[in-house]
């Protein structure tokens, strides 16, 4: 199944190392949302959206990205990295209706994070996302690859 995997990460790299983890199972295509230019993502049988928490939402340049470039009726997941809190994924879920995709699922895991005050106290969820984060997100991932393949 042709799939990409559209991504912001920044800062600490957390769910940079999420969506490589799953890269290398197979065919899939790493996007990052903030290099720009024109993707064409028609061809693209699953997509994901992976995002750090930036003010308690996904970051602007996926959410920008879905509404500029995601083909209308294509099923979609989410994977997401937080410090403090769980993002909103609110306006993604928006965008993904207004599109007619299907949301297949969502992986979330705490990452390390020094924004703010946490800096003070040298950052929270330290280690984070650990080795089992990353194979539950693969987990996450492959289950999803198991119910399309159910589906066709």
């Amino acid at each position: 199944m042709k799939t990409a995997i559209v991504y912001y990460s920044k800062h600490h790299g957390n769910t940079k190392r999420l969506v490589d983890a799953i890269a290398r199972l197979g065919d899939i295509t790493l996007i990052d949302a903030s290099s720009g230019g024109r993707t064409d993502l028609s061809a693209y049988d699953l997509i994901g959206f992976a995002s750090g928490t930036y003010g308690f939402q996904l970051h602007t340049s996926v959410l920008e990205f879905a509404e500029e470039h995601l083909p209308r009726g294509k099923r979609v997941f989410v994977v997401y990295t937080y410090g403090a809190k769980r993002p909103k994924t609110d306006a993604l879920v928006r965008i993904f209706r207004a599109k007619a995709a299907q949301l297949l699922g969502t992986f979330g895991c705490p990452g390390f994070c020094t924004f703010g005050p946490f800096r003070l106290i040298g950052g929270i969820a330290k280690g984070r996302p650990s080795e089992q984060d990353i194979t539950e997100a693969v987990t996450f991932f492959n289950e999803l690859i198991a119910r399309c393949a159910e589906k066709t």
